[in-house]
């Protein structure tokens, strides 16, 4: 396996959200050229996304640009002007409870914004393309550990469809255009300066503010929660190294990005309660549309060809979300 190389320039698309500011800040400690691109849209409070911009900016080899994966001439100006080598394409309309309301926008950033980027790496090659798909592709699959290997043909979100349309499109790309891809389907991320909209987030909020906590399914929830270093460090494992030629002559490959191991969503919100030293008003609702009880991954695989090595436990890691909740909102 090849070390990360400092010498390249990796483009981060997202770069202004949870996981985009993360990876980009990790690569830039390390020394590393990186473009990040972010149209900084309000789906969730945008002062966040600024405030992580904020800090990226203060390291010299960082370069921000705002703009659309919708526009296809601001895609093929980035790709243009700072020639990537590594492209890591996080960018994307999130949340699947949000796809049911606001459909276009998933459409448009998800489906016509990722073939942008799929056709800007055609016009100017690079080594290795990343993109973000979603465990949400596993849908109601009952089958767990949830496998690369499983069918994921029933999606029960817009979200979710979108997200599999990526790795049907990323797949044909490789082949036709010998582009070296690598998909990784992500399971709930989580950690400092990480989305409001996530369930940890909004419980955090919630009980310093005294309010009710909704938790679906009655509770009966399970999710491969994973924190966000752990994540990093996998990613950052897998960039300077492309997939090989694989039977059929196609340098393309898809993994699991996960915890390996699910948690019941009450002991979750039983560890945040001890962090934050205060207990939850609980409202216990049925399940949503699109949502799924339970997300498991198999990261064998990942393990395997990259050394990726998930350590955080959900102690560790909501102690050091809690604490940088407190500080950035004063609370």
């Amino acid at each position: 396996m090849n070390p990360l190389n400092t010498d390249k320039t990796y483009l981060v698309t997202g770069g202004a959200g949870f996981i985009g500011f993360h990876l980009s800040k990790s690569l830039l400690e390390q020394g590393a050229r990186v473009v990040g691109f972010d149209n900084l849209n309000d789906y969730y409070d945008v002062r966040l996304k600024e405030d992580r911009l904020d800090i990226l900016r203060g390291y010299e080899n960082y370069t921000f640009v705002r703009g659309d994966l919708g526009d296809r001439e601001s895609v093929f100006g980035l790709f243009g002007q700072y020639a990537p080598q590594v492209a890591v394409n996080l960018g994307a309309q999130a949340g699947v409870r949000y796809s049911i309301e606001n459909p276009d926008a998933y459409i448009q950033s998800n489906i016509v914004g990722f073939f942008h980027i799929l056709e800007a790496c055609r016009r100017f090659p690079v080594e290795h393309l990343v993109y973000a798909s979603s465990s949400s592709v596993y849908g109601g699959n009952d089958k767990i550990p949830f496998s690369t290997q499983d069918r994921v043909d029933e999606p029960v979100s817009l979200y979710a469809a979108t997200k599999k349309s990526n790795e049907l499109m990323a797949h044909a790309y490789s082949k036709l255009y010998h582009i070296p891809v690598t998909g990784l389907r992500f399971f709930t991320v989580y950690g400092p300066y990480g989305r409001p909209d996530m369930a940890y987030y909004k419980f955090t909020r919630q009980i310093l503010a005294g309010e009710p906590i909704q938790i679906y399914n009655n509770g009966d929830m399970y999710r491969d929660f994973t924190y966000i270093d752990d994540i990093v460090r996998g990613v950052e494992n897998i960039l300077c190294n492309p997939p090989a030629e694989n039977e059929k002559g196609v340098r393309y490959k898809l993994y699991n990005i996960g915890n390996n191991k699910p948690e019941k969503l009450l002991d979750y919100v039983e560890t945040l309660e001890k962090c934050l030293g205060r207990k939850a008003v609980r409202e216990f609702l049925p399940m949503q549309p699109g949502d799924v009880r339970r997300t498991y991954a198999d990261v064998t695989d990942l393990m395997r060809d990259y050394d990726f090595k998930p350590d955080t436990t959900i102690e560790e890691g909501l102690t050091r979300f809690v604490a940088w909740y407190r500080e950035y909102y004063k609370v």
